[in-house]
């Protein structure tokens, strides 16, 4: 027999809310989580902290600071308000954004957008005049910590586009090897003299347990129009953003493959990719329009992989198509069979345009990094004297 109530509006009938109130019990209420920051070429690093905060409460709230405000405290953003605010928007952990967040998170703007606590990294974040942005919520106890994830950020991202070098992806036999770059990463800890540990170059470790946490683990349903594009998916981008929301209005289910660095390479040039298919895997797969992602994807579709993932529409951007060995159409299977879409995303951003706003703002950029890093290293290294005075204590 049903233990609720069976009279008047608390018949077996009632929803939940009304059961809760017969009852004398309150529904749960939502656990809001605030994050905020730049959000600056958002990169697959923001979104597993998102993910992480996600893990902490109901609903995700990003607040986002201004282009003004940036440029204060640590030099002009890459990208401009409306498009970081649209990155932030499309990756899949994130239920609300805020535009114009303080650069430092007060109690009051919790408060205001009803949020239970702030989540951040375990980097430091400060202002211009080296003030800690979190010291408030800190102090009132409304502060959770998740762990960076190691190996990138928006400053060493910016730092190969400066650089222009190859070091950070491999080719041939030597496409995983990372011992150099993990022994070079740990040096960041053990030398005061190295770059700051959270935003020098060093490479990201990928794992399986990485890919499980980003994949949705859903497959296609019976009778799900499957679509399918393909690319280097390089910076992951608004313009990429903006393409694969179009993708995804074509079908139920979309499947994005992705091409090896050597691959890349070989069609692109120069030292693209910028992100190695490691990096890449996990920003397309943080992406709220995507589903599934073929990693190391055949640059021809071919009738084997139309077959696999029975795939029904096959669509490219209204970028050049480069042809394989300089003569075969990739995309020569899916037109036989009729599958075959040019989609316009209505966006014209690029991988190169982001370079060049880079290049053509090198200086600023290469002062913003060095001004950046020299605060780190010293709350770095001040935070290890205390830890050691806390030690001898």
């Amino acid at each position: 027999m049903s233990d609720k109530p069976v009279n008047g509006t608390c018949n077996g009938d009632s929803d939940t809310a009304t059961y809760n109130k017969c009852n004398g019990t309150q529904p749960r209420k939502d656990v809001r989580v605030w994050c905020d920051g730049c959000y600056d070429m958002v990169h697959f690093g923001h979104a597993n902290s998102l993910r992480q905060a996600k893990a902490l409460g109901d609903k995700v709230i990003v607040g986002i600071h201004t282009d003004e405000e940036i440029t204060k405290h640590k030099g002009p953003p890459v990208f401009t308000e409306e498009e970081r605010v649209k990155m932030v928007k499309g990756i899949k952990w994130v239920d609300e954004v805020v535009l114009g967040a303080p650069y430092v998170t007060t109690l009051e703007v919790l408060d205001q957008n009803n949020c239970d606590f702030c989540v951040h990294g375990d980097d430091i974040t400060m202002t211009a005049e080296g003030l800690d942005t979190y010291h408030l919520v800190k102090s009132a106890n409304r502060y959770k910590e998740v762990r960076r994830t190691a190996g990138v950020s928006t400053t060493d991202l910016v730092g190969r586009m400066l650089l222009l070098t190859r070091n950070h992806f491999r080719q041939g036999s030597a496409e995983y090897d990372i011992e150099k770059e993990g022994i070079h990463y740990l040096l960041h800890y053990l030398d005061s003299t190295a770059k700051s540990p959270w935003t020098g170059c060093s490479q990201f470790l990928p794992t399986t347990q990485k890919i499980i946490q980003f994949s949705d683990g859903k497959s296609p349903n019976p009778g799900d129009k499957i679509v399918y594009v393909a690319g280097a998916f390089d910076l992951f981008h608004v313009g990429h953003l903006d393409f694969l929301e179009k993708a995804h209005e074509l079908g139920d289910y979309l499947i994005v493959g992705l091409h090896t660095d050597p691959v890349v390479n070989s069609y692109k040039g120069s030292n693209y990719p910028i992100m190695n298919l490691h990096e890449r895997v996990l920003s397309v797969l943080a992406c709220k329009f995507v589903n599934e992602v073929v990693i190391g994807a055949p640059y021809c579709v071919t009738e084997e992989l139309l077959e696999h993932f029975k795939i029904d529409v096959v669509c490219h951007g209204s970028t050049p198509i480069a042809m394989e060995n300089g003569k075969i159409d990739p995309y020569a299977v899916p037109k036989t069979r009729g599958i075959f879409t040019l989609l316009d995303s209505g966006n014209n951003m690029t991988t190169e345009r982001i370079v060049e706003r880079i290049i053509s703002h090198r200086l600023e950029y290469e002062r913003r990094n060095q001004a950046k890093e020299k605060k780190e290293i010293e709350a770095f290294e001040a935070l290890q004297r205390q830890k050691l005075t806390q030690k001898a204590g």
